[in-house]
């Protein structure tokens, strides 16, 4: 497995270099790199499996620089001293985030679920056709079924016995209740944040500790309490996101 690693600072560069070389001396590091510009170029010309990137760099962020790529054909691991940016790691579907200064154990759980989510890429990708790389959910509706690709839903509204089906770009009432929804849909994605909804965790844009989650069409719906340590614990899937308390 090829990685590089983008960091503005040479010393921390050096450190993880020497970690991932102790902890996982099968995982070749292709190249190193303190400027973006040189990162990027190295990522056009070089099949990279894995990016260990900053997150705070000189004119760029590194999460400015993922944008730079319509898809990712690699997995990414933060390693950053800030861990505010965390909900951006959940957006870009980041294999990890470890905060510096560097924990073994965090830098093995990152590249260990990086490990696994390129094997399944691989053997996802030799198994489906080329021509069907969009998952679509069919949406009964009165019209008939709407079929639309998973990634452009940004939640599910539970109203009444129906649920409204929330895109970018418009919504569908549908004739399933909710229930129903969450027993087909990808919870690894998906998160019932409430009784009466379930948000794509790719769609949205912060969580307020009053209790609520703000969508990226501005839509605000509330966290149950029951759930709210859960919701903030997808943050441990990635980050440890030290010291963050909501208000009960």
């Amino acid at each position: 497995m090829n990685c590089i690693i983008i960091d503005d600072e040479p010393k921390a560069i050096e450190v993880l270099d020497e970690r991932l070389k102790a902890l996982f001396p099968n995982i070749s590091i292709v190249g190193t790199y303190t400027d973006w510009k040189k990162g990027l170029e190295a990522l056009h010309n070089t099949s990279v499996d894995l990016v260990f990137l900053d997150v705070s760099m000189p004119e760029k962020t590194g999460v400015d620089f993922l944008k730079l790529f319509p898809s990712l054909p690699f997995q990414v691991i933060f390693v950053t001293a800030h861990s505010e940016f965390a909900m951006d790691a959940i957006k870009f579907s980041a294999a990890g985030y470890v905060l510096k200064p560097i924990d073994d154990f965090e830098l093995s759980f990152a590249v260990n679920k990086a490990i696994e989510k390129i094997k399944f890429g691989k053997n996802h990708q030799s198994a489906q056709p080329a021509i069907n790389n969009k998952r679509k959910i069919g949406v009964p509706n009165i019209k008939g079924i709407d079929y639309l690709n998973i990634d452009d839903i940004l939640y599910f509204e539970s109203v009444n016995k129906y649920t409204k089906v929330v895109t970018k770009e418009y919504s569908i009432m549908s004739s399933y209740n909710l229930g129903e929804f969450k027993k087909i849909i990808d919870e690894s994605v998906f998160f019932q944040a409430h009784r009466s909804y379930i948000v794509n965790l790719n769609h949205v844009m912060r969580y307020e500790t009053s209790g609520s989650i703000i969508m990226e069409d501005n839509m605000q719906i509330p966290v149950s309490k029951s759930v709210r340590n859960d919701f903030i614990g997808l943050f441990n899937k990635i980050s440890r996101t030290a010291g963050f308390k909501h208000k009960e």
